[in-house]
């Protein structure tokens, strides 16, 4: 049968027995009464620092909701292409063309001959 066992302190515990089964709480302290920059009245419990900062559209600062930027995508190389081809003349043009079809022509792996 296997055991499980968790880390408690600084000992191993098996997992299920009276040790492991301990719960602790933290409870935290109430925050100091504040007055408000936003419109001077008085702040005096989480519950009113919260639906304060919702009232007036504030957002704490460390507490935000962090969302990733959606990565832009450009396609630059077209932009560049298009207006190389757009500022050739006919001649340059079939000139690329030549040279391209020469290379595809002699370097063509599956060229019979």
């Amino acid at each position: 049968m296997r055991k499980t066992y968790i880390l408690v302190g600084d000992k191993f515990v098996l997992k299920g027995s009276q040790a492991s089964d301990e719960r602790h709480h933290y409870v935290q302290a109430d925050i100091e009464p504040y007055q408000s920059m936003a419109d001077g009245s008085m702040i005096t419990s989480r519950s009113k620092h919260r639906d304060h900062l919702r009232k007036h559209n504030c957002v704490e600062v460390g507490n935000e909701r962090m969302e990733a930027p959606k990565p832009v995508y450009r396609d630059t190389r077209r932009e560049v292409l298009r207006e190389q081809v757009a500022n050739m003349t006919h001649a340059q043009a079939n000139q690329i063309i030549s040279r391209l079809r020469d290379d595809a022509r002699f370097h063509n792996p599956h060229r019979k001959g």
